[in-house]
């Protein structure tokens, strides 16, 4: 049986490609006699350039942009065509702050990076520049990008939002609500954020004519896809943009299996993540799909009616979320070895 192997990453333990080479490594154990294709993917957050370079090939172009914090930090782009695909991440990742320091600045951390790799992509002659969001350290609802374009002509350039969620800018299910918590912000931080993005649509659209502060997708990346959004971006599934670059569909369809994986498998994985592409893909071809992630708080009915057969808790099969991410790779190869001798 080939058994499609097709995780995203795990929230900053794991890379795409060091997850799904851990299941691989595990289920080799569990079910030696399956043959195994890996796909790395990404939904838009981190990975998202790595992924699709491996994909795509181009040219991999490195930069020195500001960061979350402000100050300088190294990131990559890359062009391939006409088209530069950059990943928000790099330039204002969550990643980027120290989780000891996010409390006390996330009102303050800023999209303006992201901005300057957008402007580095078109000085150097991309004509389209899609931008993954995801895994931001920012609620600036990409203030801070717009600062970062200073005067630069956007004319004849197309911008696409790759979203990994469909979340609005403001409201309850919005950037700063859902998101802000995440990043640091108590529920007073969260209130302030809340007014400050109401305040900025209210600015941008009055300066662009454009007001997708209800848009799926707006509240992504702590509200940069707003900001690309009133710059007359297009919004796409960053899974699903992966997922066709990477060819995940006609691999699913030769399959009997997929696999595939991320660090939290919740209620936020429903909504735009890259497991549930993984999970659609499968079921419209009536491959069963496998979850293994760190944690699931999924029920068995909603997971079902996203495309799951099952799903699997790396820090239950380990016994603690602590004992799981003291080896990530080594409990996630152990849970997929556990796994894959009940499908061998």
């Amino acid at each position: 049986m080939l058994v499609v192997i097709a995780p995203d990453g795990f929230g900053g333990t794991l890379t795409s490609r060091a997850a799904a080479e851990a299941i691989a490594a595990g289920w080799r154990r569990g079910a030696p006699a399956h043959e195994l294709l890996l796909r790395p993917l990404a939904d838009g957050g981190p990975g998202f350039v790595p992924v699709l370079h491996g994909a795509l090939g181009g040219e991999v172009h490195q930069v020195q942009v500001s960061g979350p914090l402000g100050d300088l930090v190294d990131a990559s782009w890359l062009l391939v065509g006409e088209t530069a695909y950059l990943e928000s991440a790099e330039a204002a990742g969550l990643h980027l702050v120290p989780a000891d320091r996010r409390a006390g600045v996330c009102e303050t951390t800023t999209t303006r990076g992201v901005g300057e790799l957008v402007a580095a992509a078109v000085t150097a002659g991309a004509r389209r520049v899609v931008v993954g969001l995801g895994g931001s350290a920012t609620t600036d609802g990409g203030a801070g990008l717009i600062d970062g374009l200073g005067a630069l002509d956007l004319s004849g350039v197309r911008l696409v939002a790759a979203a990994d969620v469909e979340n609005p800018l403001l409201g309850p299910h919005g950037a700063a609500a859902v998101f802000g918590p995440q990043k640091g912000a108590d529920p007073a931080a969260v209130a302030r954020l809340e007014a400050r993005l109401a305040g900025w649509a209210d600015e941008l659209a009055a300066r662009t004519g454009r007001d997708p502060r209800g848009h799926p997708g707006a509240g992504a990346a702590g509200g940069l896809g707003f900001a690309l959004l009133a710059l007359g971006a297009e919004v796409t599934s960053g899974a699903g943009l992966v997922a066709g670059a990477t060819g995940l569909a006609a691999a699913v369809a030769r399959a009997g299996l997929a696999v595939t994986g991320e660090g939290s498998f919740d209620w936020q994985s429903l909504r735009g993540k890259l497991v549930t592409a993984v999970a659609g893909a499968a079921a419209e071809r009536g491959v069963p799909c496998l979850v293994l992630a760190g944690q699931v708080s999924v029920g068995r009915r909603q997971a079902a009616s996203a495309g799951v057969t099952e799903a699997h808790s790396a820090a239950e099969h380990a016994g603690s979320v602590a004992a799981a991410l003291a080896d990530p790779a080594g409990t996630l190869a152990d849970l997929a070895e556990h796994v894959a001798r009940q499908w061998r």
